[in-house]
């Protein structure tokens, strides 16, 4: 029984270690002092830079803030409805400002700020990213008219001809085939090489004319333009009726998320002109944010202290878990990345308090079972195999509730906003982290640390 615990004790020590090093903070100046010698260093997060092969990955562990904290850029769109009728231009808006946001934000954890404005005849989407102060790169990521065709060289190249032809709006033909036939365009990686490749799917209609077109184009290149832009122009090989095909090309993963992403862009049902576009200052000082972070500190304070006088050196231990918790939650927070803002930082910091609370439901049953007469070692093991029901169905319902509100499905009858998917996957997160911590994290510290209750047995 007490090689198990030791084990998984040494497995939490390095585990709290590596977390420690992701969670070092950024451009901090260190300064000591050793027989007569300084040694300064800036301290800044670890960067993960690995190649093999084509894979080229590059991870910096840096805490990415939102427009309240770290400033951003605003983007002004107006939408062109002179092609789009009446009755369908507020449905048209729409999906335009969910494939922006969809776009700047896939995974939901960015918190963009994408929003429609109908102010009389005209169209607007805003767009607000935070940390990102390089209105240009902003404007690509967002694409400006958004405008995809498919088109066929009129000089029709074959062979070893077509790789050296670069296409033009003067050597291409339009085709039938436009973004609005792009159903999507994600990232893959081939079965047989392993290197990224852009997969794109059609919609019912532009099945149909993909087919036609690939039909006629064996051996021969399609190229795809962006605002009148060439993007690429990979050859086709086989017809494809199936609405489904894959651009390869030798690839590197940023190349593969570019394309995929200017190819999305063209999905846009409307035109879009930028109107407006600026850098967005913090809105808070670093005093204000200090502030706030000390007062949340002082209330963990308090709360640690409240559970060391509650419950002595159990107490102690849960404040341990707390600290693990804390530093692990805000490694995940950089290793996802998840965006904070100053309201994101009191919701960390008060979930970190709340997490303490499955704690005082084991500690409270360890109590009974004392008092009845238990020797305190069996009593703190029935103590958290008892309140582990109630712990369960409790975090249970939170974990369900926020699988709806992430809807990982994407179905149409549940939300699919950004801002509401990032709330859903830190309240997912914390609950996760908070019920591994609370469980085994201080299970294993009193397993292996706690020695029993001094003087005897006391409730």
């Amino acid at each position: 029984m007490v090689k198990k615990p030791l084990k998984l004790f040494f497995l939490l020590i390095i585990l709290t270690l590596i977390t420690v090093f992701i969670d070092l903070p950024e451009n901090f100046p260190l300064s000591l002092s050793f027989r007569g010698k300084e040694f300064k260093k800036t301290i800044n997060p670890p960067v993960i830079d690995i190649s093999i092969g084509s894979l080229h990955l590059k991870k910096t562990f840096t805490t990415q803030y939102g427009l309240d904290l770290a400033g951003g850029t605003h983007i002004g769109l107006e939408a062109d409805m002179k092609d789009i009728a009446e009755e369908n231009r507020i449905t048209a808006l729409d999906s335009a400002r969910q494939v922006i946001e969809r776009r700047v934000n896939f995974f939901g954890v960015s918190e963009p700020l994408v929003q429609q404005v109908k102010s009389g005849n005209t169209y607007r989407i805003t767009v607000e990213l935070p940390g990102m102060t390089d209105v240009t790169q902003a404007l690509s990521l967002i694409g400006q008219t958004a405008k995809l065709e498919f088109r066929e060289f009129t000089n029709e190249p074959i062979g070893t001809e077509a790789a050296m032809v670069f296409p033009t709006l003067e050597n291409t033909k339009e085709t039938n085939l436009t973004g609005k036939d792009l159903k999507k365009a994600q990232v893959t990686f081939s079965t047989n090489t392993g290197e990224p490749e852009v997969a794109i799917t059609f919609n019912d209609e532009g099945t149909k004319k993909f087919g036609e077109l690939t039909g006629r184009l064996i051996g021969k290149p399609l190229a795809i333009f962006l605002d009148s832009i060439p993007v690429t122009w990979p050859k086709v090989n086989v017809a494809i009726t199936d609405g489904s095909a894959v651009i390869t090309g030798g690839f590197t993963i940023d190349q593969a998320k570019q394309l995929a992403l200017q190819l999305n862009a063209g999905a846009l049902p409307v035109p879009v002109d930028v109107v407006e576009k600026r850098i967005v200052g913090a809105t808070l000082g670093a005093e204000s944010i200090s502030k706030s972070v000390r007062a949340g500190l002082i209330g963990l304070g308090i709360v640690a202290l409240f559970m060391i006088l509650k419950y002595g050196w159990l107490g102690f231990f849960a404040d341990m878990a707390l600290v693990v918790y804390g530093l692990l939650t805000l490694a995940l927070y950089r290793i996802i990345p998840i965006t904070l803002t100053l309201p994101g930082i009191a919701g960390f910091i008060l979930s970190i308090g709340m997490a303490v609370d499955s704690n005082i439901l084991i500690f409270e049953r360890y109590r009974e079972e004392v008092r009845k007469g238990k020797p305190w070692r069996i009593a703190m093991e029935l103590g958290f195999g008892k309140a582990w029901e109630s712990i369960k169905d409790a975090n249970l319902t939170t974990i369900i509730t926020s699988l709806i509100l992430f809807n990982p499905g994407n179905w149409d009858f549940l939300p699919s906003s950004g801002l509401v998917r990032g709330f859903a996957a830190t309240l997912f997160l914390g609950v996760v982290i908070s019920l591994f911590t609370g469980i085994v994290v201080t299970r294993t510290f009193i397993r292996v640390l706690y020695k029993g209750p001094r003087g005897g047995t006391t409730v």
